[in-house]
């Protein structure tokens, strides 16, 4: 815009200076009070994470940089001796996740999908919201022995890696379902409107446009459920008992697993090697909470719509 193009409100209003005013020191005083308080409680914060992350590292990595703490399990090891690894425990901490993640995220998709295009407004919707509220707030032990108490006891089925993929579903499908909410509500509405009309029918808009739109934040929020999921320690306690070796039977037989073993060596093998093992698989388990963390955060990025 031009000088001469301007009008002469413009120009008085310029000269006036009465559009922007300096920022009072009252004003000032309050924001810089306001960030260091915000401040201090991150780094007050901070400090027993730090201190809790400092412990695991050193008392876990000396277990870790052996080789067969990752290929060897504990078949035929003495309580006493340092040999043996967790490599058993790894394998039944990826199998219990890897079923409760076959189930949960085609559930949890799809019911998001219904609450963000299909719901609005319906009782059904809202009565969905409510127990998906519900079941996002509940204790996993209080899942744990829904599962215990249905699968176990009322079926009649025995204890299994499958029955704690069964709680484990139950903690995933939530957050599952509000991750796929909150990046489906992303998406704009000119996305939706296009389609309709250009004449596709809704079905295929939201599967051929407003899913592909929204799954970089999906997947992402996939991951986190998976990292959430795999340190619980309620579900392997009471529906699956502690193995030294790999049990391939998902429906029969028990299944160590990362927090079985850690509370197996604290518990029944008290003293300096179970305290070593103990360590290293606190460790390992934070390794794999934090690759999980990591391909999150990689998929995201991966998967994000290209604006170019």
């Amino acid at each position: 815009m031009t000088t001469e193009d301007r009008s002469p409100a413009l120009d008085s209003i310029a000269k006036s200076g009465t559009v922007f005013h300096r920022t009072s020191t009252v004003r000032r005083l309050k924001n810089n009070a306001a960030a260091i308080i915000f401040g201090g409680c991150f780094l007050l914060a901070l400090v027993p994470l730090i201190s809790l992350l400092y412990m695991v590292i050193v008392n876990g990595f000396p277990a870790i940089i052996h080789p067969e703490w990752w290929t060897k399990s504990m078949v035929r090891v003495a309580p006493d001796s340092y040999a043996g690894g967790i490599s058993h425990a790894i394998y039944g901490t990826l199998v219990q996740a890897g079923i409760a993640t076959v189930f949960s995220v085609p559930i949890g998709v799809m019911v998001g999908i219904y609450l963000v295009e299909y719901a609005e407004g319906t009782r059904l919707g809202k009565v969905t919201t409510f127990m998906v509220d519900v079941l996002a707030g509940i204790p996993s032990i209080v899942a744990t022995l829904f599962i215990f108490g249905v699968w176990i006891t009322t079926i009649g089925m025995p204890q299994s890696a499958f029955a704690v993929s069964l709680a484990l579903i139950l903690l995933m499908v939530p957050v599952v379902v509000r991750s796929t909410e909150e990046m489906l509500k992303l998406v704009p509405n000119e996305l939706r409107e296009a389609s309709y009309a250009l004449g596709v029918p809704k079905w295929k808009t939201i599967v051929r446009i407003v899913v592909p739109t929204a799954v970089s934040g999906m997947v992402s929020g996939v991951f986190l459920a998976i990292a959430r999921v795999v340190g619980e320690t309620a579900p392997v306690l009471l529906l699956v008992g502690i193995s030294d070796r790999r049990n391939y039977d998902v429906f029969n037989g028990n299944m160590s697993s990362l927090p079985l073993f850690i509370y197996d060596q604290i518990r029944n093998n008290p003293g300096e090697v179970g305290e070593y093992r103990a360590w290293g698989a606190a460790l390992t388990l934070v390794l794999l909470v934090g690759i999980a963390s990591g391909l999150a955060a990689l998929m995201s990025r991966v998967l994000a719509p290209k604006t170019k």
